[in-house]
């Protein structure tokens, strides 16, 4: 039984689609395909169908993901970066949601960063501007200039974020609930595990001092870099609901004009997209989780500089190794291989047929080789992955699912920047480069020199384990050998005992023989 407070955020719902004339989404469900005729008697039916000629349906759309709060405002930023599997008009309308959306008060913004940091804006700030540089789903950002001198950015977070948050989750939680509990298929995506994965991810966000920590991390982890530039945080400005970082000056990856202009080599900027991908997944294992357009920025002529650290990624060692496995033998079109991978890992059932699971990867994937970017059809292509998927029981791994979603972001800023960019001889070098440098001699090597100093602070005890162990290997002979001796002389009583009962039986079996005789 759905609860009062879901049924009324699904009336919500249902109610804003209406309002934004998108009516049509809710009377094809199969709850209101029954009763559809009855819109024709609803004013607004027809106040829509007028909305629906002035209005354009690409801002219909985003102005309802608005207005249904932060988990659509994500959802509609996901698709953004999907222009091959969305109509132009509406693709190009969700980019807005990434740094757009309706601002809230400077007076709320100003109260929440004051209390935060228990000082007046004139006190922490030389210069403080009201009007937000950008506003998204979760926060909005202030500029501002430090009373050093330094220009920063002043990143806070909506008000009653967190409620709200909350309440949208309670409803995609009882949704997951009900389609576990009615249909097979949904229980082999395992809906109720990726939306307890995705919950804590989208909690994760509302702590601006755990965002801060990860950006200074992957800060660290891409010191010097050519290639990818983390802005520095001010940590004595930066609080739960509040976070002051550097202000960085670049162009928006997805600007591509501004770039064409600016002289911006769209082939390299691909690459390096690819490169600094695979680096955060299998060198650092901790990777930026929310790489849409409106969180990249480019240094011309083919520099990164990354923002917005809320949402990140990290692997198990198992499944790293796993996924490097599978990514290596996919671009060396070693399909059985991937088909194994899949089956020791737990990925699919054990019972799956080798062979067949071979064949239908290889059915899948084949076709999209040697082609770059431009040329494949990735909505094909995740159908008949759906499919495969369905057909051999494949379990959704929730622990994977964000990696997938930064891969597609990926994929999608490189469609963008470089159409003809070969994915897969991009990034098969890495692949092969960090496989030598983990399983090859040298990192034995190297593995054995780490646990040297735990093997060097033990080696005073030594003598004492070997002792022990040798006077426990001898303690336990002396037990064996009692033991045997034990057992060998049950043996003869065993054996001692047989031999009596035999003769008894033999003296008894004559004894009868000879009374039966002289009777």
């Amino acid at each position: 039984m759905i609860r009062p407070k879901i049924l009324m955020r699904l009336i919500h719902i249902n109610w804003v689609l209406v309002m934004h004339g998108l009516d049509e989404i809710v009377l094809k469900t199969p709850y209101f395909r029954p009763i559809r005729f009855l819109a024709i008697f609803s004013p607004y039916y027809w106040m829509t169908r007028q909305s629906e000629i002035k209005v354009a349906r690409g801002v219909r759309i985003r102005q309802a993901l608005e207005d249904l709060g932060p988990i659509y405002v994500k959802f509609g930023q996901a698709l953004s970066t999907r222009k091959d599997l969305l109509p132009d008009d509406i693709a190009d309308e969700l980019v807005k949601l990434q740094d757009r959306v309706p601002p809230f008060g400077n007076d709320v913004a100003r109260a929440i960063i004051e209390k935060e940091l228990g000082m007046s804006i004139e006190e922490a700030f030389a210069e403080f501007s009201p009007h937000p540089l950008a506003s998204a789903s979760v926060a909005q950002v202030h500029t501002a200039v430090l009373h050093t001198g330094q220009e920063v950015v002043v990143k806070v977070l909506r008000p009653d974020i967190e409620e709200r948050i909350h309440s949208d989750m309670g409803l995609i939680y009882e949704l997951a609930r009900i389609a576990e509990k009615f249909s097979p298929d949904a229980r082999r995506l395992r809906p109720m595990e990726v939306v307890a994965e995705f919950e804590k991810t989208t909690l994760d966000e509302l702590d601006l001092v755990r965002e801060a920590a990860n950006a200074a991390k992957i800060r660290r982890n891409f010191e010097k870099s050519a290639i990818i530039y983390i802005p520095e945080i001010h940590w004595e400005f930066t609080r739960q609901k509040v976070m002051v970082m550097e202000r960085i000056h670049g162009i928006p990856v997805g600007d591509i004009e501004q770039m064409r202009a600016g002289g911006a080599d769209f082939k390299l900027l691909a690459e390096r997209g690819v490169e600094i991908f695979f680096t955060q997944v299998f060198r650092d294992n901790f990777f930026h989780a929310d790489m849409h357009p409106g969180n990249i920025f480019v240094e011309l002529p083919a520099k990164y500089i990354a923002i917005d650290f809320g949402i990140v990624g990290s692997l198990s060692l198992s499944d790293q190794h796993y996924l490097a496995e599978n990514f290596l033998a996919f671009f060396n079109r070693d399909y059985r291989k991937v088909a194994e991978m899949h089956v020791e890992s737990g990925w699919v059932p054990r019972t799956t047929r080798i062979e067949e699971f071979e064949s239908a990867i290889r059915s899948v994937c084949e076709p999209i080789f040697e082609k770059p970017l431009k040329d494949i059809s990735f909505g094909q292509l995740l159908l008949r992955l759906f499919q495969t998927a369905r057909r051999f029981d494949m379990r959704v791994q929730p622990q994977l699912v964000l990696l997938q979603k930064t891969l597609l972001n990926i994929e999608g800023l490189g469609r963008q920047l470089y159409p003809d960019l070969d994915l897969w001889q991009t990034a098969k070098p890495f692949l092969e480069g960090w496989f030598h440098e983990r399983m090859g001699p040298k990192a034995k090597i190297n593995q054995l020199l780490k646990q040297f100093p735990e093997f060097a602070q033990q080696f005073p005890e030594i003598p004492s384990l070997v002792y022990k162990a040798l006077d426990n290997a001898a303690h336990a002979q002396h037990q064996a050998e009692a033991q045997q001796r034990e057992l060998a002389l049950l043996r003869e009583q065993i054996d001692s005992h047989q031999r009596s009962t035999m003769w008894a039986m033999i003296a008894g079996a004559a004894l009868i023989s000879l009374a039966v005789f002289f009777q």
